[in-house]
C-alpha cells in the first residue's frame, strides 16, 4: 500500500479551521452562561452553526420577488435565534423582514437617528431605553403613551424610532439570546390620542414589530411585550 496523499488531508484541515474560526467569531463576546442558554433554550449548536445558516441562505432562491439586501452569516443568525433554529421558520421571518421594507419604502427612507422625525421621537423618549438589564439579561424599553404629543411626533415617526432602536440593539448577540422587555404605560392615555390609532396604523406597527427579526412572545423568541395598564 502506497503513502496516503497529504494534500487532501491538509486542505480538509484548513477548511475545518476556517469554519471553526468563523463560528468562534459568531459567538465571540458571549459569556459561557449565555452560550449555554442559547444551547438549551434556542437549540443553538456551534458544531452545525454554519450548516444552519447556509440552509437558510439556500432558501433565498425560492423568493425571487423579494430583494434580500443582506445575507451575511451574522445577520441570518439573528433570525435563526428568533425562531429557535427552525430553518424554515427563520427563513420565513427573514423574507417577511425584507418584504415589509419593500412594501413600506417611505418608512425606511433616511432610516437613521439623525432623521428629523426619528430624532425628535427619540428625544421625546419614544422609546426610552434603560441602561441596566433585568435579571434575565433582557434590555428594557419603556414607552409612556400619554406623553405622545401629536403636534410634535407622528405615530409613524414613533414607530420608525422604535424599529431603529431595536435594529441597533439587536446587533448585540447577548440580546439576540436574552431578549427585550418592552413596557408600555397606557395610564392617562386620552381618547383624543387613541383616535389616531386607526386599524391601518396598528396593523403597520404590529407587522413592523413582527418582522424585526424578533418574536413577539416569550415562548417563541426574544421579544416579550408587556402592556401595563395602570
Amino acid at each position: 500500500m502506497g503513502p496516503v496523499p497529504f494534500l487532501p488531508k491538509y486542505q480538509k484541515l484548513n477548511s475545518w479551521k476556517r469554519d471553526l474560526a468563523k463560528m468562534t467569531h459568531l459567538q465571540a463576546g458571549l459569556s459561557p452562561e449565555t452560550i449555554e442558554k442559547a444551547r438549551l433554550e434556542l437549540n443553538e449548536n456551534p458544531d452545525v452553526l454554519h450548516q444552519d445558516i447556509q440552509q437558510v441562505r439556500d432558501m433565498i432562491i425560492t423568493r425571487p420577488d423579494i430583494g434580500f439586501l443582506r445575507t451575511d452569516d451574522a445577520f441570518i443568525l439573528r433570525f435563526l435565534r428568533a425562531r429557535k433554529f427552525h430553518q424554515a421558520d427563520a427563513f420565513r421571518l427573514l423574507a417577511q423582514y425584507f418584504q415589509y421594507r419593500q412594501l413600506n419604502l417611505d418608512m425606511f427612507k433616511n432610516f437613521k437617528a439623525d432623521d428629523p422625525g426619528i430624532k425628535r421621537a427619540l428625544i421625546d423618549g419614544f422609546p426610552g431605553v434603560l441602561e441596566n438589564r433585568d435579571h434575565y439579561g433582557r434590555k428594557i424599553l419603556l414607552l409612556f403613551a400619554a406623553n405622545w404629543d401629536q403636534s410634535r411626533n407622528s405615530f409613524t415617526d414613533i414607530l420608525r424610532a422604535i424599529l431603529l432602536s431595536l435594529e441597533v440593539l439587536i446587533e448585540d448577540p447577548e440580546l439576540q439570546i436574552n431578549g427585550f422587555l418592552l413596557i408600555i404605560d397606557w395610564s392617562n392615555f386620552s381618547f383624543k390620542q387613541a383616535s389616531k390609532l386607526t386599524p391601518s396604523i396598528l396593523k403597520l406597527a404590529i407587522e413592523g414589530l413582527q418582522t424585526s427579526s424578533l418574536a413577539l412572545t416569550l415562548t417563541s423568541g426574544y421579544l416579550h411585550c408587556l402592556f401595563t395598564l395602570f
